[in-house]
């Protein structure tokens, strides 16, 4: 029997077979790398989303007392004068519900991010105001002022409105050393001022760290590049040692190295270089972080520019020397041209890592040494403020994608090589 199909038909089906294994390949592929997609999606992305939304939110406000943030509405911050009497009783109407409720403590804590002093005021609150009857107590206004001097203050008030949106930006300005207590943005007192010190000293230390990894790993990998195979693969493995050592013993080894009572102080001690009464001070400061962190992030430094630098062919240099150029003008001319993406993978690698560091300046820093991260780390551990450890954490994010993008429109990321 003759096939009787017409060509369009069977080139039809053809095409839409053809569709099929296409898309069972592209559905294949996808399920390859799903668990990737959702390890990055719950590991990275969550955590950043997350981030970015305590940095904002401020429900807890509004949602404890939203009588009295809609009573305060219609009151002038600039005002010199207390808000009136329905602003008082919208309060006692809001705290009994918030103390029946358990969460009166709540808003006392959060605003004690702002001023000091909420929580001893919520609590003669939930001793005094469940007794209070709305409906034949009153007025409510000397009452509350008897209950706590702060509600006297025009402070309290302005704080309480400043912060009574359901998102703020308040957590923003105190990582930069800014409030809006008062109603209006002002700088925090002098003694108060933390974050854009801390800021500063963990970019300029990070700097200096990674020009330390560079001037001491510079030498070590072109030495790794040079020499014979079989030294070669010694002096690698001495590099690579350090990674199966745990940070936090490498860490604590400085601390043994650097104390008053140290190798290194009884070493010049030992040799007259240092009197006994007159130790030098190498740790709980900043001397401390920067060797420990050096010696720690080396390796990071060392690889890059050891991979990019076995790619570059002696000829090169020889050719040059056969020209006339001597041994400095063969290196700087031809030899360092070639290292710079290695230098440029290595120093961003290191910079980067240097300004998240929190365990080293935590054990070898002290006060001085301390670095944005272990201020973060207090911020969540010691007094649960997540609104400010969210905005500290995206400023820093958003500091490394800009020095990031600085480095891309200056060198280049596609000069960066990592071998």
């Amino acid at each position: 029997m003759s096939d009787t199909r017409t060509p369009e038909l069977t080139g039809g089906a053809l095409k839409r077979q053809l569709g099929r294994a296409l898309r069972r390949q592209k559905l294949r592929a996808l399920m390859l790398i799903a668990p990737l997609l959702i390890f990055i999606f719950v590991g990275f992305l969550m955590p950043i989303v997350s981030m970015l939304m305590r940095s904002v939110e401020n429900n807890i406000v509004v949602e404890t007392l939203p009588q009295t943030i809609a009573a305060l509405d219609s009151w002038d911050v600039d005002s010199t004068e207390l808000p009136p009497e329905p602003v008082f009783r919208a309060l006692v109407a809001d705290l009994q519900v918030a103390i029946e409720n358990r969460t009166a403590l709540n808003l006392a804590r959060r605003m004690n991010f702002e001023a000091a002093g909420w929580t001893t005021m919520m609590r003669r609150a939930q001793r005094e105001m469940p007794d209070w009857d709305l409906e034949t107590d009153g007025p409510f206004r000397e009452r509350v002022l008897d209950l706590h001097r702060d509600w006297g203050a025009l402070e309290t008030w302005r704080s309480l409105k400043a912060y009574s949106s359901p998102y703020t930006t308040g957590y923003y300005l105190a990582a930069v050393d800014l409030t809006m207590v008062s109603g209006h943005v002002e700088a925090v007192p002098d003694n108060q001022a933390l974050h854009l010190m801390l800021f500063w000293r963990t970019a300029w230390m990070s700097g200096l760290i990674c020009f330390m990894t560079l001037i001491l790993g510079y030498p070590v990998a072109f030495l790794l590049a040079n020499i014979k195979e079989r030294h070669a693969n010694l002096l690698l493995i001495l590099v690579l040692l350090p990674f199966w050592t745990s940070l936090l013993v490498r860490t604590s080894s400085w601390k043994v190295l650097l104390q008053d009572q140290g190798v290194v102080n009884q070493f010049l001690v030992w040799i007259g270089l240092v009197a006994d009464d007159n130790r030098l001070t190498m740790i709980n400061n900043k001397f401390g972080v920067i060797v420990a962190m050096t010696q720690i992030l080396l390796p990071f430094m060392i690889l890059p520019l050891y991979s990019v630098m076995k790619t570059i062919p002696p000829s090169y240099v020889r050719a040059a020397k056969s020209l006339g150029a001597n041994d400095w003008t063969a290196f700087w001319r031809v030899y360092f041209p070639q290292s710079v993406p290695g230098i440029g993978a290595g120093a961003i690698l290191v910079f980067i890592m240097a300004v998240g560091y929190y365990i080293t300046p935590e054990l070898v820093g002290g006060p001085s040494g301390m670095f944005i991260s272990n201020r973060i780390a207090h911020q969540w551990y010691v007094s649960g403020n997540w609104g400010l450890v969210g905005a500290l954490g995206t400023i820093l994010l958003l500091a490394v994608l800009v020095l990031y993008w600085v480095y891309d429109r200056v060198v280049g990321i596609d000069n960066v090589k990592l071998g």
